[in-house]
């Protein structure tokens, strides 16, 4: 079994920030102690390191705590503030803001009403409050729509549920919306998704405009075409409807795999803007709607299913590097559904969370990843305090605090990104684990480079006090440790 390298220490499912775990078999799934009571749908890595999980077809969410030894397995469920009244979304537009909160926009469905609701809410997790916000001028529906934060760190989405070019940019201070530059897109943006580039710009794959691909620029506010796919990525459609496409997952390298609603992906190069096709899926299968997560060790782990929307899912593991599909195990509802009835989210820990999202099964499991991670994708601490106290905000700095991908994906339905720095510190004498909550990154740009970024954190009153290691974990990846004392 390969064992990950990060700072001598083993990660994932054999240990974390120096706490050893049970074993358990690489590349194999973890139930949880404690099943969730409620039929879960898409979760949220808040900046706690606590998971927000919507509850199915309601307006209700509940919170994964992990335990002090950060395990997730075995951590415990509490619900959180409902949502405003009359607003029950499902596959919905989301986002963690650089502020720590959480806003979600519209939902092709309401309280399982296909109305394609213009309804949206900002959730706060320190007040444990929600606000409702009004919907973007003249936009009579939200729907399913792709939404991405871009490196500034607004909001920006595009108009799904229709073939509508709108787009509009949020303003988590006033909680408006500024519309930019409509109908310059080439194609609408239903059933589309975002990915964030290196440089900044969003790429998007085209649903009504052949293998075409676009990319958005933040600061001149244009579209341009990115190209051909050169394999045919949205199923067919039909009559009437927008054919459906897959996720799109960023990795270290600067390529951005495309997985089609088709049996095929392509992969697009960010240095040099090209596009080469990529394998077919195995077994006639494809992801018309599905999840995704980025593994540590570059690997992307993806729930396939035969046919649009047919047929019952398998999991595999897109390696990194050779391009190639390899069998992963099942968890025990995914040998029953289709692709679009799950959702991943990657935690901290490396590990996967997947979420049963039919409305009929519970199953929630974690995936433990066999692979290593590349030491020169780790977040680099170069400024922090060493003494600090509990309840006070403080500033950390570093290099690759958001790491190189989006972390989860699945497309229209549901945004799951995590490319924000997580605070960890262990305690030298019990060897506890704490989150520091975090907000205010200076950026939500990925791979950037040798660029100093910096975020602000809090340690909860709740930790130790005493010696202790302070860490910066994204998207799994724990960066070397700084000795603190907390009082």
């Amino acid at each position: 079994m390969k064992m990950l390298r990060t700072f001598g220490i083993t990660l994932l499912a054999m240990a974390w920030c120096g706490i050893a775990y049970a074993q358990v078999p690489a590349g194999s799934w973890t139930k949880l102690k404690n099943e969730p009571t409620f039929q879960t749908d898409t979760a949220l890595l808040l900046t706690d390191g606590t998971v927000m999980m919507h509850q199915y077809n309601s307006g209700n969410w509940w919170r994964l705590t992990p335990t002090n030894t950060a395990s997730y397995a075995a951590g415990t469920w509490t619900q959180l503030a409902s949502m405003p009244s009359g607003y029950a979304p499902l596959y919905f537009a989301s986002a963690v803001l650089p502020d720590g909160r959480v806003l979600i926009e519209g939902g092709e469905y309401n309280n399982l009403v296909q109305n394609e609701t213009n309804k949206g809410a900002i959730y706060d997790p320190v007040s444990n409050t929600w606000t409702a916000v009004n919907p973007p001028a003249l936009w009579s529906t939200i729907g399913d729509s792709p939404a991405i934060v871009l490196p500034n760190g607004t909001f920006m989405m595009g108009q799904g549920g229709q073939p509508s070019k709108r787009q509009v940019l949020f303003d988590a201070t006033t909680l408006t919306w500024t519309t930019i530059n409509n109908n310059l897109k080439a194609d609408g943006f239903s059933e589309e998704g975002f990915a964030l580039t290196p440089s900044g710009q969003v790429l998007v794959v085209d649903t009504e405009d052949g293998t075409n691909s676009e990319l958005y620029n933040p600061t001149t506010e244009q579209w341009s075409s990115a190209g051909s796919t050169i394999a045919s990525l949205p199923n067919s459609g039909g009559l009437g409807i927008v054919p459906e496409l897959g996720p799109l997952v960023q990795r270290p390298d600067g390529t951005i795999v495309a997985f089609g609603a088709t049996t095929h992906t392509s992969i697009f190069n960010t240095s040099t803007a090209k596009w080469t096709q990529g394998p077919d899926y195995p077994s006639g299968d494809d992801m018309a709607d599905g999840p995704a997560s980025i593994l540590p060790d570059g690997n992307i782990l993806v729930y396939t299913s035969p046919g649009v929307f047919a047929g019952t899912g398998k999991f595999y593991e897109f390696t990194y590097g050779t391009n190639t599909f390899v069998n992963a195990p099942s968890t025990a509802a995914g040998a029953t559904l289709q692709s679009w009835q799950g959702r991943t989210l990657l935690l901290p820990t490396g590990q996967v969370l997947w979420a049963a999202a039919d409305g009929a099964h519970i199953d929630v499991e974690l995936y433990n990843s066999p692979g290593t991670v590349n030491a020169a994708w780790r977040p680099v601490i170069t400024s922090v305090p060493t003494t600090i106290n509990r309840g006070t905000s403080y500033t950390i700095s570093g290099k690759q605090l958001n790491g190189f991908s989006n972390g989860s994906d699945y497309g229209d339905d549901a945004q799951a990104a995590s490319s924000y720095p997580l605070v960890v510190v262990r305690n030298s004498a019990s060897h506890h684990i704490f989150f520091g909550r975090t907000s205010n990154f200076s950026t939500s740009g990925i791979a950037t480079g040798n660029t100093i970024e910096n975020a602000n954190f809090v340690i909860p009153s709740g930790a130790e006090t005493g010696a202790s290691t302070l860490f910066v974990v994204t998207n799994g990846i724990l960066s070397g440790g700084r000795a603190v004392t907390i009082n």
